[in-house]
C-alpha cells in the first residue's frame, strides 16, 4: 500500500494546532478514588474485588476480580479467564451494557471467575513505582511492552491466585498482546486456551479512511517530534488533532464507524454512557508501533532506527514475531465481522495460515470491530459460541 507523504507532513496549519495544544492539553482522565468495581461491577450486583499487580518495569496495574454471578452464594469454583482491552479501552468495556448484553456479566454468570485486565496508561492503571504520569518516561512503550510486561504480570499474579492455567480472552489490541506474548513459553504456558475477538497481527490492509489520513500525514512522528507522548483523546490536543483529521477529508459524523468500520448492532443510545469511561489514553509511541506496522506490512517489535535497532535487537532491522512460534496444542478461537475495517480480512488469513494449528472460527458477517464487545446482539450472535468454546477447554483442564 502506498501512503502520501507530501506536504502533510510539514502542514502548518496541523503543526500549529499540536502546539497549541499540547501547551492546554489535559494530562489523561480525571482520578476517581473509586474503581471500576465500585462504579460499574458491584452496583450491578456483582461481588468484584481489586487488585495491584507490579510490572518487570515497574508500573501498577489494576486487575478486577468478579468471582461469581448473580445467583451464586460462593465464588472462586469456576475456572479463571482473562479479559484483555483494546486500544483507548480499558477493563470498563467488558462491562458498558447492560448485565444481560455484557460479556463479563454474561460469563461470571456462566460460573466463570471472571478476571479483568487493564494495561499501563489507562484510567485504573496509571500509576509506576518510581515515575509519575507526568514524566515522559513513564509513556516510553508500546503494545510489544504490554505483551512483554503488562500481560506477563497480570497472567502470572492470575495463575499463582487460581492454581489453574488461564482462559484468555482479547479485543484488538488484546489480541496483538497475545500473539506476540504467546510467543514467549513463559507467558504461553500460562494460558489453557485463547479466544481472539477481531485479531490483528498484520495491519496492512486496513480500509478505515481515518486511519489511512492519519498514517499518510505521520501524525504519530510530528507528535512525538513537538514532545507530546501521552494520547489522551479526552484534552484539548486530542480534540483538536480529532477534528483537524476530519476536516473535509473525512466523513466524522459517526467517528466510530469512521475508525473502526460500520457496527451494525451498536447502542448509539447508550454514547454518554461510554463517554463516561471511555476513550483511555495511550502513548504516542504505542501509537507510532501500530503505524510502523501499517507502512510496512510486519508484525514485528518496534522499530527505533537503524542505529538503535543495533543496539537493542543486534540488528538493523527490528526482529518480527514468528506467529509459528505459537504452540500448536494451544487452542484459538478467532472471532471476527465482515464490516470491520482494522481487522481486515486479508490480513487475518495470512495470519492463520502462519498458525500451526487450526483455530476456531467464529464469523459474524455485519459486524463491524467493536460489535464483538458492544453490540446488543452479541449474545445470541458470538457469545454463546465464544461460551462453548471456553467450557469445553475448561473440562478438559483440571475443572
Amino acid at each position: 500500500m502506498e501512503w502520501e507523504t507530501s506536504s502533510c507532513w510539514a502542514s502548518a496549519s496541523l503543526m500549529a494546532i499540536v502546539l497549541l495544544g499540547y501547551l492546554s492539553s489535559v494530562y489523561g482522565v480525571p482520578q476517581n478514588n473509586d474503581g471500576l468495581c465500585a462504579l460499574i461491577v458491584r452496583p450491578m450486583g456483582y461481588p468484584c474485588t481489586e487488585y495491584t499487580v507490579q510490572t518487570e518495569d515497574g508500573y501498577l496495574l489494576t486487575l478486577q476480580r468478579i468471582s461469581n454471578g448473580r445467583s451464586a452464594l460462593t465464588g472462586y469454583n469456576g475456572p479463571p479467564v482473562f479479559l484483555q482491552h483494546g486500544l483507548f479501552q480499558g477493563g470498563d468495556t467488558w462491562f458498558l451494557n447492560s448485565v444481560d448484553e455484557s460479556l463479563g456479566f454474561i460469563l461470571a454468570d456462566h460460573g466463570f471467575d471472571v478476571w479483568v485486565g487493564n494495561v499501563r496508561g489507562t484510567r485504573w492503571s496509571r500509576k509506576h513505582a518510581t515515575l509519575s504520569e507526568h514524566d515522559r518516561a513513564f509513556w516510553d512503550w508500546s503494545w510489544q511492552d504490554l505483551a512483554q510486561y503488562d500481560l506477563a504480570a497480570m497472567l502470572s499474579y492470575i495463575k499463582t491466585e487460581t492454581s489453574s492455567k488461564v482462559l484468555y480472552i482479547g479485543h484488538s489490541q488484546g489480541t496483538i498482546m497475545a500473539f506476540a506474548a504467546f510467543t514467549i513459553p513463559d507467558i504461553v504456558k500460562m494460558v489453557e486456551a485463547a479466544a481472539l475477538l477481531c485479531p490483528i497481527s498484520y495491519l496492512n490492509h486496513i480500509s478505515s479512511n481515518f486511519v489511512i489520513r492519519a498514517v499518510g500525514m505521520h501524525l504519530d512522528q510530528m507528535l512525538l517530534s513537538v514532545g507530546i507522548h501521552q494520547l489522551n483523546l479526552r484534552s484539548n490536543i486530542g480534540v483538536q488533532i480529532l477534528d483537524s483529521l476530519c476536516d473535509g477529508h473525512v466523513d466524522c459524523g459517526n467517528l466510530l464507524g469512521a475508525i473502526t468500520g460500520d457496527n451494525c448492532c451498536f447502542n448509539a443510545s447508550r454514547v454518554e454512557y461510554y463517554l463516561e469511561y471511555e476513550p483511555h489514553s495511550t502513548s504516542t509511541k504505542n501509537l507510532h508501533h501500530l503505524f510502523q506496522m501499517i507502512r510496512k506490512g510486519t508484525f514485528a517489535k518496534y522499530d527505533f532506527g537503524w542505529w538503535k535497532n543495533l543496539k537493542h535487537y543486534h540488528s538493523s532491522q527490528p526482529p518480527a514475531f514468528n506467529l509459528g512460534d505459537i504452540p500448536e496444542s494451544l487452542p484459538l478461537l478467532i472471532g471476527y465481522g465482515g464490516s470491520d475495517a482494522l481487522a481486515d480480512l486479508t490480513d487475518l488469513k495470512r495470519t492463520i495460515n502462519e498458525l500451526k494449528s487450526k483455530p476456531e472460527q467464529l464469523y459474524v458477517e455485519s459486524y463491524g470491530h467493536i460489535d464483538f464487545i458492544l453490540s446488543v446482539k452479541a449474545k445470541d450472535d458470538a457469545y454463546q459460541d465464544l461460551i462453548r468454546f471456553l467450557q469445553s477447554r475448561a473440562s478438559s483442564s483440571s475443572y
